[in-house]
């Protein structure tokens, strides 16, 4: 599979949109031209050669698995009923328990533009509590951060509490971010997938 030589700071070769097999063009075109690219960019889906940058150029090499990952991706930024200052919220917790640079880069400017503070983004970077004064927000950074931790026992208590605060919809659905972004940060750490500021 012909690409471009690795880049020292990363564990992984960018592969140029040229050298790309069917699958992989067809999960390219998926990723740069499905939901991710309408709107504003808050965060360049590519770089200048219209390499992938993120997780998503670490999805080419297996394509087929990539295909699910991503649209699972898709389907919980744009596809559940979490308001998208939850969602950022818990995005940038994940990214906190997983010390990920990559997914404070790409979530907080969305956070920011979702309506969070400042101080409140900054909290989250450091693993500390926002302040949040609305009632859903609070319990929603809280769950999502039990989630997060392995440690956190999840008990009868906590669930109960849990549930009357949030409902077990979204309960599903912030465990499933915390899944899918914590495969991502693992990915990332596992590629060492740089922050770079370059693209569109």
């Amino acid at each position: 599979m012909p690409s471009n030589p690795p880049d020292p700071d990363t564990r992984l070769p960018l592969l140029h949109p040229a050298d790309l097999s069917p699958a992989q063009r067809l999960l390219y075109e998926e990723i740069t031209g499905g939901p991710r690219s309408d709107g504003p960019q808050l965060f360049a889906l590519t770089d200048t050669e219209g390499r992938l940058n993120g997780p998503f150029n670490a999805m080419l090499f297996s394509p087929r698995l990539g295909r699910d990952l991503q649209e699972l991706g898709a389907a919980i930024r744009y596809r559940t009923d979490l308001s998208p200052r939850v969602r950022e919220t818990a995005v940038l917790v994940v990214a906190a328990v997983w010390d990920s640079d990559f997914e404070r880069y790409a979530h907080e400017p969305p956070a920011r533009a979702a309506g969070l503070t400042e101080a409140q983004v900054r909290a989250l970077r450091e693993g500390a509590d926002p302040g949040f004064s609305d009632p859903h927000e609070r319990a929603a950074w809280s769950a999502t951060r039990a989630l997060a931790t392995p440690s956190d026992p999840l008990d009868d208590d906590w669930y109960a509490a849990a549930r009357a605060a949030l409902g077990e919809a979204a309960l599903f659905e912030l465990s499933t971010l915390v899944g899918y972004y914590a495969t991502l940060a693992l990915q990332l750490r596992l590629f060492r997938v740089p922050v770079k500021e370059s693209g569109p």
